[in-house]
């Protein structure tokens, strides 16, 4: 009950917090010998965590890992300003004045709502920023980060294509590459040699592009998909476990036709709701 009764703890208290952390004499040991390489995957894992507790519908949990996000934010920010390079204050004053610069239609002049909906308005201020600040890597692609996961980055980078013209008009067109890729990943499969393990690969890569492209034309996430995807795997395979586990078995106590039957059970018991 006194929990419940004391005051909340502001931004402020897990600036404090982090500053104590990373104190060279009386901090943490573990948190004093982080640097922004080693802390950067725990900065995309928690990403992942919110992005999870989003998908689960767990707003209890978001809010755990949206304050597990936050806290990435205040260890990058607090490196930074042991470097003097910048301020966790910095951070905010930048991304709040970039929201306002890229929604000039809200607010500074409402008659450009149609425009920003309509047009490239977005990408147009974005581009003027990077002039701006004298950034030489123009580049359609340049800007479009690396560390994200491959099949979002695919989108993405299919995306900017797309706004100059390089995209195929319709998905008939793209469905027809996967065929092509698929013909061309089954004749590296067959290849003999050495070289044939790093064809394979690469032609691999290139069907994943193209599915990611099918996705886009669908205006399906293919992130989301898979991970949907994955999650009805874990949900047939539990159900497999559970049935065997009901005879005192394992699933490495059953053949690969036992299970197979177990998983179309779980099929068609989730078709029937």
């Amino acid at each position: 009950m006194a929990d419940a009764r004391r005051e909340k703890h502001m931004i402020e208290d897990l600036l404090a917090v982090m500053a104590r952390l990373r104190d060279p004499d009386s901090g943490c040991p573990w948190d004093v010998k982080q640097s922004f390489a080693t802390i950067a995957p725990y900065t995309i894992e928690e990403a992942y965590e919110v992005a999870d507790a989003i998908a689960r519908e767990d707003l209890g949990g978001l809010k755990d890992e949206l304050g597990d996000l936050l806290l990435q934010v205040v260890y990058h920010a607090q490196m930074a300003s042991e470097e003097s390079r910048f301020q966790f204050a910095d951070v905010v004053d930048a991304i709040t004045a970039k929201m306002i610069r890229r929604h000039p239609h809200v607010f500074e002049d409402p008659s450009r709502r149609e425009e920003f909906m309509s047009t490239d308005l977005w990408d147009r201020i974005k581009a003027e920023e990077k002039s701006a600040r004298g950034d030489e890597n123009t580049g359609i692609l340049n800007d479009v980060p690396v560390g994200l996961p491959a099949l979002t980055r695919a989108v993405k980078l299919q995306k900017r294509m797309a706004k100059v013209g390089f995209d195929w008009p319709s998905l008939v067109p793209v469905l027809a590459k996967v065929e092509e890729e698929l013909s061309e990943l089954k004749a590296a499969i067959a290849e003999p040699g050495e070289g044939s393990k790093a064809r394979v690969a690469e032609e691999l890569g290139d069907l994943l592009f193209v599915m990611a492209n099918v996705a886009r034309h669908l205006g399906v996430d293919p992130e989301a998909a898979l991970r949907a995807a994955n999650a009805k795997v874990v949900r047939r395979f539990q159900s497999i476990e559970g049935a065997l586990a009901e005879d005192g078995r394992r699933p490495q106590d059953a053949t690969l036709e036992e299970m197979d039957a177990l998983w179309g059970a779980a099929k068609e018991a989730e078709k029937k709701g």
